[in-house]
């Protein structure tokens, strides 16, 4: 499953790359916002395997707020926090 995630993701870098209307700045920052979207989705997926409902409950609060902040870094109006988030998310699709 996670190397299927890497490789729509990575589809979707090459088909953004070829348009070239971004700067690099942008394009930077949506891809983060992709790798955040993709651990969201991969949080969401675990919360819904989750055998109790504490681990169901705190699977969903992250995936939630790994959404959010793959929000802010793709419009530009990123914390610091959701900068973090992006740069675990970036290295953890690259593992």
């Amino acid at each position: 499953m996670k190397k299927l995630i890497v490789a729509v993701a990575a589809a979707g870098l090459f088909s953004l790359a070829a348009c070239g209307s971004n700067n690099a700045n942008e394009t930077a920052a949506e891809n983060a916002g992709e790798a955040l979207e993709n651990q969201a989705d991969n949080l969401e997926a675990m919360a819904d395997n989750a055998t109790n409902a504490t681990a169901e409950n705190t699977l969903d609060n992250a995936a939630q707020n790994t959404a959010a902040a793959a929000e802010n870094v793709s419009e530009g109006e990123a914390t610091a926090a959701d900068n973090a988030m992006a740069a675990n998310a970036t290295n953890a699709t690259t593992k």
